[in-house]
Order: structure tokens, then C-alpha cells, then sequence
């Protein structure tokens, strides 16, 4: 069944046309707008829906077309549809002029439908939709449980938000002991339970409601201890790919029990992160886990991340990587002190410690991100040869809030 939305002013046609559309079975009605929406709310909405199909009232000529230029502009293969109560010649030429070729008006025969959807179709098979998805999924594996891997994903989640133009969903996937909530003091009654409950019907409206907010870092907690409770695979499938449409980049927090669930996330991760610890029994379980998640075909996928090191470690970062297989992609200094005021305030970890520097360090390094060094040297090498230097800010730190 094709998805589609509805935008016209005349909400009896649009009562009228759901109801004929659910008759016939063939296309479903993700959204309806009563009216012609601003450039912002469409945006939202056609990420929220992904549609392809976008009937269209021409009630107001000049507004439906610049709907249909926002739409083609930003979401290119969606097929068009006008709609409008009376079948007038003058219509059916502006709507050929705005670039849409269908049109359909009460009474709707299912013969006339029939024929236009076989058109939709073959336009949709030719070209379809292309939505922007980012691919920068990470996720986020304990070696084992208590090497702060909650406290790694957070912060590298902020960090990532800090940057510029970037919106960050974290989403906690430990259904047994997720920890997010209580380190920032979220009141969110809602969690990832209601959002996989709730998966194939996410919009612009719902979402906003089961996420809480940290300045551009979006929050999904576990919620409360429910071991019992499982995500299928068709229900991660729909979030995820509402969130890849919602996000610059999405940091998801796993057990480390490698439930059914957290395989899937992995398996359409960009990175697998595999934290552990200088100390013998977490090095000795990472092996383990990296061994088999190589036999999940996802060892190219995954990166090596230490945490709480220490200068006079007696285990080095080339001790690990002979004894896992795997090169280290980053160490994290230990400091307790730093991450327990962090916890107490509810916040994340100070960006300006140094443990705070690394995590910017890494979320730049994930993104893709030049650092600030980088950009000073292209700067003074820019004045160097009278090149006009490009302009390189930081994010402030960010302020806590709820929804």
C-alpha cells in the first residue's frame, strides 16, 4: 500500500477522498493538513511520513504551487495528485502548468482511480522518493557491565549535538538497566517502550512528546525495568528509519546482552563502539564479544574504545589491540571527580575538562568534523596566501531541559 498525505483547505473533500481511498485499499492516508503549511511544518511532516504520494487541493492556485515546488525541491519522485471539488478546465491547466499530470474530483470512480494509480506506480518505480536518511547510526556495546558506557554514549551524544547544525537523537536500549534517565534527571513518562509500541504511527506531533531535550540532543530513555519487554524487528525498522530522517547522527546505548533487538541496531550502525576497561576481566570479555561478533559478519563495523585509562596503566593501547584483534580507536581518561559532579548536577560532563575535550574530540572525529586546530591552521594559511578564511565556531555549552 502506497503512503500519502493530504493538504487542502476543504476539509469536507478531504473526509470525502479518505474515506473513498479506504474503500479501495490501495493507498493510505499517513496525514492530513487542513490548509496549505509554511515550508518548516511540510518539512516536518514529509520526514515524519515519507510519503509517495501527495494529494493536493487547488483551492488556492498560487499556494498549492508553491507546496508542490517546496515538496519536489527537497523530496524529488514524490508523485502529485490534485484534487478539487469540480473537474474545471481552467483547474486541470494550472495544475498541468505546476508539473502535476493527475487529477481527481467527486464523485471518485475507481475505474478513473485505478488507471491513475497504475501511472503513480510506474512514475514511482522510474524515481522513487529520495528522502534525506543520514547513515551516521552508532552504537555503543559494554564489554561488560560498570565500564561506563552510558557515561561514553551521553557525552559523545552531547558532544555530537554541540556541533554546528547538528540535531542528535540518544536512545537508551538497555531495557534492563537503562541508566540515561537517572543521570540527567529526566520526568519523561514516556520511553523507548512507548515509541516501539507506537513505531508505524511516529509524526511531528507524537514524537515531541517521548523525547525529552538537552539544547539540540534529543533523549530517549529506557524507562522504567521491564525485562519482559522485547522490540520486534519490524517496530525498530520504523524507528530507526524516522529517526534517520529526523537526525543529523543517533547514538543508541545497548545492554550489552546482545538481545535479538541490539544485533539489528548493529547491523545498521555505522560503527559499533565495543567499550571496555585497562583491566584484565573487561579486556578478556571484550575479546569474547568481538569474536562473536565476528561471526555476525559486523566485525568490520566495530572500533575499540577504552575507558577510565590512566597514565601508568600496566596494560598499554598496543597490549590490547595484540591481545583483541582490534586497533583502539580512542582512550578516555579516568576521572572520577569530573563525572561525579556530572551526576549530581544532572548534566553532562564539563566540555571544557579534560575528559570533556576528548569526548568533543571523538564526536568531531565520528562526524567528520575538523577540529579547532585544524581550522586555526587552514585559517592562518588562508591569510598567508590573501585567501579569504572560512569562519569556524563552537557550539556554547548547553542548558538542560525537559519535555
Amino acid at each position: 500500500m502506497l503512503r500519502s498525505i493530504v493538504i487542502s483547505p476543504d476539509s469536507d473533500l478531504i473526509g470525502r477522498l479518505e474515506s473513498f481511498l479506504s474503500e479501495v485499499g490501495q493507498i493510505g492516508v499517513a496525514r492530513k493538513i487542513a490548509g496549505y503549511p509554511d515550508s518548516v511544518e511540510l518539512t516536518r511532516v514529509i520526514r515524519a511520513h515519507a510519503p509517495q504520494v501527495v494529494f493536493l487541493g487547488l483551492d488556492s492556485v498560487p499556494k498549492a504551487a508553491a507546496v508542490a515546488a517546496a515538496v519536489e525541491k527537497n523530496t524529488p519522485g514524490v508523485q502529485f495528485v490534485a484534487i478539487h471539488r469540480t473537474c474545471d478546465p481552467t483547474l486541470l491547466l494550472e495544475a498541468m502548468r505546476m508539473g502535476v499530470r493527475e487529477f481527481l474530483s467527486p464523485p471518485f470512480s475507481r475505474q478513473t482511480f485505478f488507471e491513475m494509480l497504475a501511472r503513480l506506480q510506474e512514475g514511482l518505480q522510474k524515481m522513487p522518493p529520495s528522502i534525506a536518511e543520514t547513515n551516521l547510526l552508532f552504537a555503543f556495546l559494554p564489554a561488560k557491565a560498570g565500564v561506563g558506557t552510558t557515561t561514553l554514549a551521553l557525552n559523545t551524544a552531547a558532544s555530537m549535538a554541540r556541533q554546528p547544525n547538528t540535531h542528535v537523537l540518544l536512545s537508551d536500549l538497555d531495557l534492563n538497566s537503562g541508566m540515561i534517565r537517572f543521570m540527567l534527571k529526566l520526568d519523561n513518562q514516556y520511553s523507548i517502550m512507548d515509541a516501539a509500541e507506537h513505531a508505524a504511527h511516529l509524526d511531528e506531533a507524537l514524537w515531541p512528546q517521548l523525547v525529552s531535550h538537552l539544547d539540540r540532543l534529543d533523549i530517549l530513555h529506557a524507562g522504567r525495568l521491564n525485562p519482559n519487554f522485547r522490540i520486534e524487528a519490524i517496530q525498530l525498522t520504523h524507528l530507526l528509519d524516522f529517526a534517520r530522517r529526523n537526525y543529523q547522527g543517533i547514538c543508541v546505548d545497548l545492554s550489552g546482552n546482545l538481545e535479538k533487538y541490539s544485533v539489528e541496531v548493529m547491523h545498521e550502525s555505522k560503527r559499533v563502539f565495543l567499550v571496555c576497561t585497562p583491566e584484565i576481566p573487561s579486556l578478556h570479555l571484550a575479546r569474547e564479544k568481538y569474536q562473536y561478533l565476528q561471526t555476525l559478519d559486523l566485525a568490520e563495523r566495530v572500533s575499540l574504545l577504552v575507558n577510565r585509562t590512566h597514565k601508568r596503566s600496566s596494560v598499554t593501547s598496543a597490549q590490547i589491540e595484540q591481545l583483541l584483534g582490534v586497533p583502539v580507536m580512542m582512550s578516555f581518561p579516568n576521572d572520577y571527580q569530573t563525572v561525579q559532579r556530572a551526576l549530581q548536577d544532572g548534566t553532562v560532563v564539563e566540555p571544557g575538562s579534560e575528559l570533556g575535550k576528548q569526548y568533543t574530540h571523538f564526536a568531531r572525529m565520528i562526524l567528520g568534523t575538523k577540529t579547532a586546530a585544524a581550522a586555526d591552521q587552514k585559517r592562518k594559511l588562508s591569510e598567508l596566501f590573501s585567501i579569504v578564511p572560512g569562519k569556524f565556531s563552537i557550539f556554547p555549552e548547553n542548558k538542560k531541559s525537559t519535555s
